[in-house]
């Protein structure tokens, strides 16, 4: 797999070798030893799949220590723009963005470590979309942020009056109105 460095240390997108014959294709979509090797010992402990349509946002959510949660995320079939913001406190790059398209085509994944708040809006018809969390699910440390929230810029690539949102992602506060629970420098781990 190639290891491909984005703007904000720490996000990395992955992109790995496929190989394709007149049968189709075959790739490794995970290698402990590879994922160790380019980006860090990080333990997957959770898979989850949802499925979406067009127009639905999902986000922008992280997990509070001590349930933070790092995401190796990725489509298998549909397109989505996928979001990590930086929430860490101190960080030279604190309310900036990545944003990657992910597409079952180009097979791409994004790695989002812990002290990102995550997201992703649907870009085509129906999408299947995948990721893997190095500590488990847990409802009462939930963390959100606005989608929509002005200071971020992000163009999640859909008109807003075709955004669909759960109940919860529809009200979400602000950037500056959360108590980030990410201290840039602090190992997330330690937490």
């Amino acid at each position: 797999m190639d290891i491909i460095k984005t703007d904000i240390d720490g996000v990395v997108i992955i992109e790995p070798r496929i190989f394709r014959d007149g049968r189709g294709y075959f790739f490794e979509s995970f290698s402990e030893r590879d994922f160790f090797t380019g980006v860090g010992r990080i333990h997957f402990v959770q898979d989850n799949e949802s499925r979406s349509s067009y127009g639905v946002l999902r986000g922008l959510h992280f997990q509070k220590p001590p349930h933070a949660q790092g995401k190796l995320v990725r489509v298998i079939h549909g397109a989505v723009l996928d979001v990590a913001v930086d929430i860490r406190k101190g960080s030279p790059t604190f309310g900036k963005h990545v944003a990657v398209e992910l597409t079952g085509e180009n097979h791409r994944q994004l790695f989002i470590p812990r002290g990102f708040a995550h997201g992703f809006s649907v870009l085509s018809d129906d999408v299947i979309f995948q990721y893997k969390c190095d500590n488990p699910y847990a409802p009462g440390s939930e963390g959100a942020i606005a989608w929509n929230d002005p200071c971020l810029g992000i163009d999640w690539r859909i008109p807003s009056d075709r955004v669909i949102l759960s109940e919860k992602d529809s009200r979400h506060p602000g950037l500056a109105d959360i108590d980030s629970p990410f201290v840039y420098g602090e190992d997330p781990y330690d937490m």
